[in-house]
């Protein structure tokens, strides 16, 4: 008969805490040389029972530890932490911002003259991928069968042509701020459908475009080349959609997140090696630091530039002296807007679909 396991004491802790190595795998993750470890999300409530830690989720704990911390905003992009919340949480805003939040692209392109040497399928695709600067807000979402109105529609022109100046031969650039709003609608006599007579309003009387009107949001996007003789004509009709259908909905060029680095020096680092330990660093973490009699150290000036390149833990001396790590529950959030609507704004609407979806649920539950 084998002997039984002997019982490990456990450490004398005040409740509610955990030791120091459990403390660090349940809200680090641990970037040695080789890999990565304590990745996973300790998300079992009993995990800890031992210790007296409750390890459950919480509404209460989550109102009172969750932060966002702005740390810069731009016109077209933004940077900030959110503390306080799992991967899977954080994920879902990245995915909500790229997919589902909505914005205005040109859907359909009817195409009067083409001369160019770009094919129309290539021409209406191009345009197709130009930001269009409307706050998709004031837009409705438009159905197959659903005739166009100035609710649902906006619709745009292209007229150029390239001639000869005398002796000279010149090339013509189609730029995207050559697209001309349309606020009564078509021009075009075979699309009389797009006339916008519905409720008989042009797009520019309304007061969301008096101040602001609706535009290329970037002028200089070449669209085409075009030699002398040649011409486009054509006109095109932007709608409302998202990102999921088709990514010229997607309102953001990228949203990211990373998780916040930590890099702890568990070794006293000093003189020549402290020097070696600031000039492996390829993005500058590390600074000098006088310690007194002509003694040098290091310290860690610059955590959050951290890009886990590893190369301050590469070989097993500097393992022993620099420890890199990662925080769980704390990511840098980093939105670049296409330019329909700013960053802000953005992760404003992307929490509302996010509320909006976890209401279907709860009502689906009841």
């Amino acid at each position: 008969m084998k002997d039984r396991p002997s019982v490990v004491d456990l450490p004398d802790l005040p409740k509610g805490e955990l030791p120091a190595h459990l403390e660090l795998q349940r809200t680090r993750v641990v970037c040695a040389a080789d890999a990565p470890s304590y990745t996973e999300s300790i998300q079992y409530s009993g995990a800890y029972m031992a210790y007296g830690v409750d390890n459950s989720l919480r509404l209460d704990d989550f109102k009172k530890n969750f932060k966002v911390e702005v740390k810069y905003i731009k016109d077209d992009d933004m940077e900030f932490d959110m503390i306080g919340i799992d991967a899977a949480l954080a994920n879902a805003f990245r995915r909500i911002l790229i997919a589902e939040v909505p914005t205005m692209a040109i859907e359909k392109v009817y195409i009067a003259n083409n001369t160019s040497v770009i094919q129309d399928e290539v021409l209406a695709h191009r345009l197709g991928m130009v930001p269009i600067k409307a706050d998709p807000r004031h837009f409705e979402y438009k159905t197959d069968d659903e005739n166009a109105n100035e609710k649902n529609t906006i619709v745009f022109k292209l007229n150029v042509v390239c001639t000869r100046k005398g002796d000279r031969v010149n090339n013509a650039s189609v730029k995207s701020d050559q697209l001309i709003w349309l606020p009564e609608g078509s021009e075009m006599p075979f699309d009389t459908k797009t006339k916008f007579t519905a409720f008989g309003i042009s797009q520019d009387k309304l007061p969301e475009f008096t101040s602001d009107s609706i535009r290329s949001r970037y002028p200089d996007i070449t669209l085409a080349k075009l030699r002398p003789g040649q011409a486009i004509e054509l006109e095109c009709h932007a709608i409302k959609g998202i990102g999921k259908v088709h990514a010229k909905w997607s309102p953001v060029a990228t949203a990211r997140y990373r998780m916040l680095p930590e890099v702890v020096l568990t070794d006293d680092v000093q003189d020549e090696v402290a020097e070696e330990l600031v000039s492996r660093c390829p993005v500058n973490v590390f600074d000098i630091e006088d310690l007194g009699q002509g003694k040098k150290g290091v310290k860690v000036a610059r955590p959050r530039d951290c890009t886990l390149c590893r190369e301050c833990v590469r070989g097993e001396e500097w393992e022993k002296r620099v420890s890199l790590r990662r925080l769980k529950e704390h990511f840098i959030f980093t939105i670049e807007s296409t330019g329909a609507l700013p960053p802000n704004v953005l992760f404003t609407e992307a929490i509302k679909i996010l509320v909006d979806k976890c209401q279907r649920i709860l009502n689906e539950l009841t």
